[in-house]
């Protein structure tokens, strides 16, 4: 199986974090969020991953260096592909179409999941998808009665369905894939001045391929920092006890670790409450505070602060003034 993962947009909604690193090297529980689902996907999937294919921007040859040893830590050949100019999702991944071979799996660089199934990788296709209370915001599909997929819309004013499309898709055979992608690509069909994904699996269903749903129990969203964040805190929670989340090298001082919490290599801890669902990235310090529910990221120092709900980036130096107060008797401050 081949995996590919369009990741060229600029990640607006996670400004200021994604200016300097792209959304989906921004690390959850310890690891990128590209890395953690090309993970899932291949822990719900199974078999051997071939090649990874990563769709990007203008990101430096640096990021292309992370991508390659994300694809290689998981045991397959990674490939970079450039998306030049944003002209939609069906043009994304197009882009990536030397590896459009075989057994395919698409997936959107903006979303992880807890999957809940296994996957028979024998159906002409899959979609994922998860049931939302609002579907008008979503994308959904539409089922005929033996539950195959009859069709697609796009936040529908009118109830269709309440199973959101998440962003992952599953093709038994890439080439057909790729066919459809072609063709809209060489007939300009577009929508709103983009190739869409949408046109390419509804011509794929109008010629007889029969694609199916799979429901994942969870979708974790990594949009905006809060999001993010909340997402940090499930991912915790998930993976907590099936991974060693705390280096062995942490120094800590007179600190209290309130699991879960991920806790990366030379990391220093001292006169400090830690957790619970917090990440902290590589040789960053913490001294005199206390953090909960946040995101730290890598060589950062935070000092005598308090941080709850927080997403602090990479080579930050946090340093909040203690307070020393004096407070008589039924007295009432915030501070």
């Amino acid at each position: 199986m081949n995996i590919i993962i369009p990741m060229a947009g600029m990640g607006k909604r996670l400004r200021p974090h994604t200016l300097t690193t792209p959304k989906p090297l921004i690390e959850v529980a310890g690891k990128p969020i590209v890395q953690r689902l090309c993970e899932d996907i291949i822990s719900v999937v199974g078999g051997k991953t071939e090649e990874i294919g990563f769709i990007i921007g203008d990101f430096g040859s640096q990021v292309e260096k992370e991508l390659i040893a994300i694809a290689e830590s998981i045991g397959a050949k990674g490939r970079i592909y450039h998306q030049e100019q944003p002209l939609g999702t069906a043009h994304a991944i197009w882009c990536a179409r030397q590896s459009l071979k075989g057994k395919v799996t698409v997936a959107f660089a903006d979303t992880l999941f807890d999957a809940g199934f296994a996957m028979n990788t024998n159906e002409d296709g899959i979609i994922w998808t998860h049931k939302v209370e609002d579907p008008s915001a979503f994308g959904v599909v539409r089922k005929n009665a033996d539950g195959t997929i009859a069709g697609f819309v796009e936040k529908p004013k009118e109830y269709v369905s309440n199973e959101a499309i998440i962003g992952i898709y599953y093709f038994k055979s890439g080439e057909n894939l790729l066919d459809e992608l072609q063709y809209l690509i060489d007939n300009n069909v577009t929508k709103g001045g983009e190739y869409q994904l949408t046109d390419a699996l509804q011509n794929m269903l109008d010629k007889g391929l029969k694609f199916k749903t799979n429901d994942v129990k969870e979708w974790l969203d990594c949009g905006n920092p809060l999001a993010t964040i909340q997402t940090n805190c499930r991912v915790l929670a998930l993976k907590d006890a099936k991974e060693q989340l705390i280096a062995k090298d942490v120094v800590c001082n007179n600190t209290t670790i309130i699991p879960p919490v991920s806790i990366a290599d030379g990391v220093e801890l001292n006169n400090s409450v830690v957790g619970p669902y917090v990440s902290i990235g590589k040789q960053t310090k913490v001294s005199g505070s206390v953090i909960a529910n946040s995101i730290v990221g890598r060589q950062t120092t935070i000092t005598d602060s308090v941080l709850s709900q927080s997403m602090i980036g990479n080579n930050v130096r946090l340093v909040a003034k203690p307070q020393h107060l004096s407070l008589g008797d039924y007295s009432e401050t915030e501070l």
